[in-house]
């Protein structure tokens, strides 16, 4: 069983410091425009549910048309953690400029266990979100054992320490894997106010849509899941 890890003291997980798999150097998340992250902007918006009465770990967040924020906009976010403190998350549809053997080149790991044909070099690794975006998260399946993780689901693990990439190289990592660079946090209350704002769409994830789906393809197939037409999303907040 993975280890979980353990945040901080802290009413902010956004200013949790989890141990990096990696720190590469810049990187561009391929024409997304990202800038620095706006200030939270429903402060004001009275009556969000509490933690406690909304539980969303392991559901996928979907931006709303009327989000027109550089960072957020059309974007897909797993949720990997959401409680008393906050939450935290990972974009799922927004790619790098940079590929996992490029990565790997970076961090001084050799894919030789991988044949140049193998598509696990062309991955491209994805622009998790803005928080710590200058180090690496790779969410995967199954959880293995890994010297720092987060068992999200029986299934699913996120994972800071190097240990998985160096399994991954070596040929023994988990069969599914995506590499983000940075995360997306909220403070206590801060994402229920968002919700409650019309900023986003909540549903139950979908392990395919996270790992086996095109990445051009997620956004709309994680509104499918809701039952909805997307051309007939209308900008007001729902969740499943």
């Amino acid at each position: 069983m993975a280890k979980q890890i353990k945040p901080p003291k802290s009413d902010n997980p956004v200013q949790q410091e989890p141990e990096a798999t990696i720190a590469p150097d810049q990187v561009s998340p391929a024409s997304s425009g990202v800038s620095a992250p706006n200030s939270s902007e429903a402060q004001h918006q009275p009556q969000a549910p509490s933690a406690s009465e909304l539980n969303l770990t392991n559901h996928f967040l979907i931006a709303m048309p009327s989000m027109l924020d550089p960072i957020f906009g059309r974007t897909v976010i797993y949720l990997c953690e959401h409680n008393q403190r906050g939450a935290m998350g990972l974009v799922i549809n927004k790619p790098t400029d940079l590929t996992v053997a490029g990565l790997f080149d970076r961090i001084d790991l050799k894919l030789e266990i991988i044949p140049n044909s193998h598509p696990m070099r062309e991955k491209p690794v994805m622009f998790g979100g803005p928080v710590q975006d200058d180090r690496g998260f790779v969410l995967h399946a199954p959880v293995g054992k890994f010297s720092s993780s987060l068992k999200v689901t029986d299934e699913i693990a996120f994972t800071t320490s190097r240990d998985v990439l160096e399994a991954v190289a070596s040929g023994d990592g988990p069969e599914q894997v995506m590499v983000s660079i940075g995360y997306a946090g909220w403070s206590a209350g801060q994402l229920e106010q968002e919700i409650l704002a019309n900023g986003w769409l909540t549903v139950a994830a979908d392990a395919k849509i996270l790992f086996d789906l095109p990445i051009e393809d997620r956004f709309l197939a994680a509104i499918k899941l809701l039952g909805i037409d997307p051309l007939m999303l209308a900008s007001e907040a729902g969740h499943a």
